[in-house]
C-alpha cells in the first residue's frame, strides 16, 4: 500500500533548518493496522502528512499504490485525498451548523455525485457507525463519542482504501475510547482497510498489528 524510501522533511524556521523526518524508509502492506507513537514534536504529524498526501518530502519518495506522491501536482494529490484516503482527527472537525448527515455528505461533494446518491451513502455510513437514529442532529446535540462516530462516517463514506486517524481518542474518556477503537477495528476488518493510527495512548497502540515509534524524525519498529 505505502512505500517510503529515504524520506527526509526539513522546515526553515528563521535562520535555522529543522529536520522533522530523517531518512525514513517504511513499507506498509495493504490491509495492515499500524500504530505510530512518539513524543510531541518527534515527527508523527509530519509523517501522517506524508501518508495523507498533504505534504511532499524534501528528499526521498512516498508511494501510495502506483502513485508517487512526491512528484504529483496539487490537483492529482487532491484527487487522491478525496477518493483514496479517509481522515479522522482528535478534534472531530465537524461543521457546527450542519446535521450529522450533512457533515458526512461534505466528503462526497468533490466526487460530483447526485444529491440522492450522496444522501443514500451518508445515511448508510452513519448507520454503520451506530448513528442511524441521529441523522438530523447537530454536532452540539451529540456527545463527544457520537461526534467522533460522525467523523468516522465522514471518513469512510467515500469508501477509501486507507484510513488515517490522528489521535482519534484523545478527547474521549476511557470507556468511549474503547468503543471508538472497537468501531475502528471492526471497520478495518470488515472493509479491508489499511488503518494507521497516531496515538499517545499505549492501550490504543497495543491493539495494532504493528507498532512504530518516531522521535527526532527517526522511525523505528516496536517489538
Amino acid at each position: 500500500m505505502y512505500e517510503l524510501t529515504n524520506v527526509t522533511k526539513k522546515y526553515d524556521q528563521g535562520k535555522r533548518s529543522v529536520t522533522a523526518l530523517n531518512d525514513v524508509t517504511l513499507a506498509i502492506p495493504d490491509g495492515q493496522m499500524v500504530a505510530i507513537q512518539g513524543p510531541t514534536g518527534g515527527g508523527k504529524s509530519t509523517l501522517l502528512q506524508m501518508l495523507g498526501a498533504l505534504d511532499r518530502p524534501t528528499r526521498g519518495t512516498v508511494t501510495l499504490g502506483s502513485s508517487n506522491l512526491s512528484r504529483l501536482g496539487d490537483g492529482p494529490l487532491g484527487t487522491i485525498r478525496a477518493t483514496e484516503i479517509g481522515f479522522v482527527f482528535q478534534g472531530f472537525n465537524l461543521i457546527p451548523t450542519l446535521t450529522a448527515q450533512e457533515n458526512v455528505e461534505t466528503a462526497l461533494a468533490p466526487l460530483g455525485l447526485p444529491s440522492a446518491q450522496r444522501k443514500e451513502r451518508a445515511v448508510a455510513a452513519l448507520a454503520s457507525v451506530g448513528l442511524g437514529e441521529r441523522l438530523t442532529h447537530l454536532p452540539a446535540e451529540l456527545s463527544g463519542g457520537q461526534q467522533q462516530r460522525v467523523a468516522i462516517a465522514r471518513a469512510i463514506v467515500k469508501e477509501p482504501a486507507v484510513l488515517l486517524a490522528d489521535e482519534p481518542t484523545g478527547n474521549l474518556d476511557e470507556d468511549t475510547r474503547d468503543e471508538i477503537m472497537d468501531l475502528l477495528e471492526g471497520l478495518w476488518r470488515d472493509r479491508g482497510l489499511t488503518l494507521i493510527v497516531v496515538t499517545h495512548d499505549t492501550a490504543v497502540a497495543n491493539r495494532a498489528q504493528r507498532r512504530l515509534h518516531i522521535a527526532k524524525g527517526i522511525l523505528s519498529e516496536v517489538a
